[in-house]
């Protein structure tokens, strides 16, 4: 059997894994830098290239660069080298001025630096604060959005449902069930004006209601086609119609495997009548606030991002018609989304995060 070059030993010392292991949690610290320290944590255990390479999601050499810069250089070796060009004028003290006042204090006035508000305060210029923003990766400007789950069966049901995507069940069809509600039917008050060489498209910023409409939809995970339907509301009702379709559709010798959210219309009494009357629908519900388990909510990202968006509907039949011509042409040429993170890295994540949160200390 061919083995490939055997690796030279790599150890560190109690104060270098010390130093590693605060540059991988430290939120000042860069991502470039913070992802070497991974490496070298990870060749320190013993791991083979390949392996930190696919568990980091990077290439073969980039494992095997740092590895060395390390060997030869050990933590300096991290660290990025001076490049050529004009030497920096900002000091050491006056970058750290600028990074420990702009991660570490706001203006009386704002909820965030500006470059104009930083550079009054700091006595610098507007671009050497940029200049500075951008060796570190930081955005002031830029805020995003989480939320943790509280689900006591968090662990339960995300090694449930990535289970089921990973390794589905033998003649069974795992579909991912939801609705998108509310969608509305807007017509723009005024005509678009279309794109041409030199200038994007441009519509009025008002618009006109025509109603709305809600679609279930199921997508099955293996194949990337969509059941669905239409319905003016959401209730249980509806919801019911379509679990009728979607046994009517699937063929009699499958097992159905539905993942769904926790929605109060998934639950109700007319619903567990319903499953208990169909032996072979399997319900799995994901955690609370996590519905990016759930692959139908990517599909309909898509649909909110290639047709309804800038779509222009002056009826709710107008809206439906269009929706279902977007279907049809989805299910000609079905493209499934492909799940590749096992439960064990999802929740190695989620735990990195709740350590990052904790140290924030709010």
């Amino acid at each position: 059997m061919r083995r490939g070059r055997q690796l030279a030993p790599l150890s560190v010392t109690a104060e270098e894994r010390e130093s590693l292991e605060r540059w991988t949690r430290r939120l000042k610290t860069g991502q470039a830098l913070a992802q070497r320290a991974h490496i070298i944590l990870e060749s320190a255990s013993g791991k083979s290239n390949t392996e930190i390479a696919r568990r980091l999601r990077i290439t073969n050499q980039m494992v095997g660069k740092w590895r060395m810069r390390f060997l030869e250089k050990r933590l300096d070796g991290l660290l990025d080298e001076p490049r050529p060009g004009t030497p920096r004028r900002l000091s050491d003290a006056e970058v750290e001025r600028v990074l420990t006042m702009t991660l570490e204090s706001i203006p009386k006035n704002a909820t965030h630096w500006s470059t104009r508000s930083l550079a009054a305060a700091c006595g610098l210029s507007r671009s050497s604060v940029h200049r500075v923003w951008r060796a570190f990766a930081l955005a002031p400007h830029r805020s995003e959005n989480f939320k943790l789950s509280t689900d006591p069966l968090f662990i339960d049901k995300v090694r449930d449902i990535v289970g089921l995507y990973l390794n589905p069940p033998d003649k069974a069809l795992v579909l991912c069930v939801d609705e998108k509600s509310q969608i509305q039917a807007l017509d723009r008050s005024q005509p678009i004006l279309p794109m041409r060489p030199g200038q994007a498209e441009r519509r009025a910023h008002d618009y006109k209601r025509h109603g709305t409409t809600s679609l279930f939809a199921a997508l099955d995970a293996k194949t990337g086609k969509v059941i669905s339907q239409l319905h003016r509301r959401h209730r249980a009702l509806e919801f019911r119609k379509f679990l009728d379709k979607i046994d009517a559709e699937v063929p009699p010798a499958f097992v159905i495997h539905l993942i769904l959210d926790n929605y109060a219309t998934h639950k109700t009494a007319a619903i567990q009548r319903w499953l208990l009357r169909h032996s072979r629908f399997h319900v799995h519900f994901t955690p609370t606030s996590s519905s990016w388990l759930n692959l139908v909510e990517r599909w309909f990202a898509l649909l909110t991002e290639q047709q309804l968006r800038r779509g222009v509907f002056r009826s709710t039949r107008n809206l439906e018609t269009a929706i279902r011509n977007y279907i049809a042409a989805h299910n000609e040429e079905p493209k499934p989304f492909t799940w590749t993170k096992t439960a064990d890295e999802i929740l190695a994540s989620v735990a990195r995060f709740c350590q990052r949160t904790l140290e924030t200390g709010h």
